[in-house]
C-alpha cells in the first residue's frame, strides 16, 4: 500500500468511525468500488486498520479529556467525595459497556477475521446498519434521559449492542447509540457515553495487533505510512467527533435517520455495483 492509497483509507475511516456508517465497512467496500490495489485479505490489512484506530482512540481521548480528567483523579480519590463516587460509577459503567464485546470478540476472532476482506458482506451488512438506526428511532424508549442517569443495565445492553460491531458493515457507534436510544437515553448522551466506551476498545485491540503489524515480515516502509495514515484518521476523527456532538445535541428527534438512509442506499448500491459489475 503506497502512502496516497493509506491517506485515502485513513480518511474514509477517519470521518466515518464516528459517525453511525460503519468505517470498517467503508474501509472494506470503498477500496473495491474505487479500484484500488489494496489486497484486503493480506495479513497486514487488518493490523493497519487498527493503527488507523489508534488515531481514532487519540482523537477521542483529546476531545474527551475532561471526562477522563475527571475520572481519572476520582479514582484515585483526590477529588470531593461526591466527585469520587460519580468517577467510580462512570467507570464501573464503561467496564461493563466493554466486558461484552471482549468476550465476544475473543471467541469470534478468528471466524470476524475472514469478514474483513469482503466487500460483499460490508456492504450487505451496510445496508443492514441502516435498518437498524432506522428501526432504533421508530421504537426508542420513552423519555430523553441524560447521562447522569445511566445504569447498570443500560451499560449492559449498550454493551451487548456493541458487539454486533465485531462484523464490517455494523456501526459501533450506531449499534451504541441505537442500545442508548432502546433504554430511554437520549441521542447526545448515548453518543457521549458511545465515544467514552470506544476508548478502551479501540486501544486494547491496538494493543493486540500493532505488534502482529510489527512483526509480519512487512516491507520498512510499512509501518511510517501506517503511522503516517493514523495521523490523518485522528484529525479527521477529531473533527468529526465535534461536529456529532453539536449534532445529536440539536436534533434528539430522528437524527439518525439521515444516516440510515444513507447506509440502506449505499450498503444497496455497493452490493449491486459489486456482484454485477
Amino acid at each position: 500500500m503506497d502512502l496516497v492509497q493509506a491517506i485515502i483509507v485513513a480518511l474514509i475511516q477517519g470521518a466515518t468511525e464516528l459517525f453511525p456508517v460503519s468505517s470498517l465497512g467503508h474501509a472494506v467496500v470503498l477500496p473495491a468500488l474505487l479500484n484500488l490495489s489494496l489486497d484486503q485479505k493480506s495479513p497486514e490489512f487488518l493490523p493497519f486498520l487498527v493503527m488507523l484506530h489508534l488515531g481514532t482512540a487519540i482523537a477521542l481521548l483529546l476531545y474527551f479529556w475532561r471526562d477522563w480528567w475527571a475520572l481519572l483523579i476520582g479514582l484515585l480519590g483526590v477529588s470531593s467525595p461526591h466527585e469520587v463516587k460519580e468517577a467510580r460509577r462512570v467507570f464501573v459503567l464503561i467496564v461493563i459497556a466493554t466486558i461484552p464485546a471482549v468476550i465476544v470478540g475473543f471467541a469470534l476472532e478468528k471466524y470476524v477475521r475472514g469478514l474483513f476482506g469482503s466487500p460483499v458482506i460490508a456492504a450487505g451488512f451496510l445496508a443492514v446498519n441502516g435498518v437498524m438506526l432506522a428501526f432504533g428511532e421508530r421504537i426508542r424508549g420513552m423519555g430523553h434521559r441524560p447521562l447522569s442517569t445511566l445504569t447498570t443495565g443500560d451499560a449492559l445492553v449498550i454493551g451487548c449492542f456493541q458487539c454486533t460491531a465485531l462484523i464490517p458493515g455494523i456501526s459501533r457507534s450506531g449499534a451504541t447509540i441505537v442500545g442508548g436510544l432502546l433504554r430511554g437515553i437520549d441521542h447526545e448522551a448515548s453518543a457521549h457515553f458511545s465515544f467514552l466506551i470506544a476508548t478502551p476498545i479501540i486501544l486494547g485491540a491496538t494493543v493486540l495487533e500493532v505488534p502482529k503489524l510489527m512483526k509480519a515480515g512487512l516491507p520498512p516502509d510499512t509501518l511510517p505510512v501506517a503511522v503516517i495514515a493514523a495521523v490523518v484518521a485522528g484529525v479527521t476523527a477529531f473533527i468529526s467527533t465535534a461536529f456529532l456532538m453539536r449534532y445529536f445535541k440539536k436534533n434528539d428527534d430522528m437524527a439518525l435517520n439521515p444516516f440510515a438512509v444513507y447506509c440502506v442506499i449505499g450498503g444497496l448500491g455497493s452490493l449491486a455495483w459489486l456482484l454485477l459489475r
